[in-house]
């Protein structure tokens, strides 16, 4: 899964739950359950999430919107297997690939429709 946020320290709630798709109250209570979540609070208890936060939340979204783990077991893997961030950056990294081969490929085909 692609998101799409800028490069900046901090991410408000809203700005993370629109790029992911999900509602805020979904980001709130990964924060609850899983402890590898940790977003700086200010005064007004308004949460800030860093690029590390963004990138567990990643990793817990593969495992529970994409693969189709439970809570208790995208927790137990999140503990147990160290590669699931590499495995996440991979599947990224795939995925635009196959977009731009995609792309490739409407042009391709577009310009062989036209005769050239």
């Amino acid at each position: 899964m692609k998101i799409n946020l800028p490069d900046k320290l901090y991410y408000s709630i809203g700005e993370v739950a629109k790029a992911f798709d999900v509602n805020t109250s979904l980001i709130r209570y990964w924060e609850q359950e899983f402890p590898i979540i940790k977003p700086k609070k200010n005064k007004k208890g308004n949460r800030y999430f860093t690029p590390e936060d963004i990138s567990n939340l990643q990793m817990i979204y593969h495992l529970v919107k994409e693969k189709g783990y439970t809570l208790d077991g995208a927790r137990v893997a999140l503990t147990t297997n160290s590669k699931i961030s590499e495995t996440v950056t991979l599947i990224d990294r795939l995925e635009f690939v196959k977009a731009e081969l995609l792309k490739l490929k409407d042009s391709l085909a577009e310009k062989d429709s036209e005769g050239v």
